[in-house]
């Protein structure tokens, strides 16, 4: 196992440094000038010498490869350059500044998921075909295919405007999250009470159910340490993938309920032509989107020893 986990380690260096690379390139590939672009969003009309000053400044006229390694060095050390709207900010401090409140929102809508999903998915695989299995899949139903701005929209108009039990917009206080973490969480929680309830479907009629059931173990100890241990890896799989959807996908929610978090942040900068910022977003996001599957990789390990002699 360990080495299983050495090598899942060595694997993920090669390419976050790639994912460094495809972001550096991203950017620098936009046809618009970083330098007069920098210039203009400060409401500034640039003429040609006011952009080779800043072209200078920005270090645009060294070569790509020295830029690229200069700027990866940069970012080792949390450093992702100044923000072009707000010279007087550094990109790391604003994300330092936003990314807490996407975190807690993510974190949130995360207990929402595993909270919800994991115990309705076994009760609709052990109470198979009966009322309450199908009014949940009718819901789970509805609820994959719901735009999440839309029930965004939904929920403020309910909760927030008419009943006036959740604020409207801010950050200020834990309730402020119940809403937009829910219409954030909601796809998530009617896809894994799918595949939860599926995969416990199909364990529960397997061979060592049956065999346990002879043995005598009560029902009780079947479905938690036999049926869903065995079900739970899909799942696991997918949530190191629904973790980083959570984080990248909360910028329409964070702008709807006006969350002053790292979407919003990353909003603003495309219109703006903040070109650093969207940068570190981008290395961010892969950055943690491999961590995640790192993460999950070992703990699927550790939960089933045998998945890494199957992978060596």
């Amino acid at each position: 196992m360990k080495k299983y986990i050495i090598k899942r380690i060595l694997i993920s260096i090669p390419l976050i440094i790639g994912i460094t690379f495809i972001a550096f390139c991203l950017i620098n590939l936009i046809p618009s000038d970083p330098a007069e672009v920098a210039l203009r969003v400060n409401d500034i009309t640039p003429t040609e010498a006011d952009i080779n000053r800043m072209r200078e400044l920005l270090g645009l006229n060294r070569p790509f490869l020295l830029r690229y390694f200069d700027w990866l060095w940069k970012s080792l050390h949390f450093d992702f350059g100044i923000s072009y709207v707000n010279t007087n900010r550094k990109v790391a401090d604003e994300i330092a500044r936003t990314l807490p409140v996407t975190l807690k929102l993510a974190g949130i809508s995360l207990v929402m998921i595993l909270g919800i999903s994991i115990p309705i998915g076994v009760l609709c695989a052990v109470k198979k075909n009966s009322f309450f299995d199908k009014i949940i899949r009718i819901i789970v139903f509805f609820g994959t295919a719901i735009p999440d701005y839309w029930l965004s929209l939904i929920l403020l108009s309910i909760f927030a405007l008419k009943l006036n039990m959740f604020p409207i917009s801010g950050a200020s206080s834990i309730s402020g999250y119940i809403l937009p973490a829910f219409a954030l969480s909601m796809s998530y929680i009617s896809t894994y009470i799918r595949l939860i309830r599926t995969n416990m479907i199909e364990t529960l009629e397997e061979d060592h159910i049956y065999y346990a059931k002879v043995r005598g173990l009560s029902k009780k100890s079947i479905i938690f340490k036999h049926a869903l241990k065995n079900s739970i890896h899909s799942s696991l799989n997918a949530l190191g993938m629904s973790i980083v959807k959570l984080v990248a996908g909360t910028f329409i929610i964070e702008n709807i309920f006006v969350l002053p978090g790292i979407g919003r942040l990353c909003v603003q900068a495309i219109f703006g032509r903040d070109y650093p910022v969207i940068q570190a977003y981008i290395l961010l996001m892969r950055i943690l989107f491999v961590g995640c599957n790192l993460l999950v990789d070992i703990v699927s390990c550790c939960i089933d020893p045998r998945l890494a002699e199957t992978e060596a």
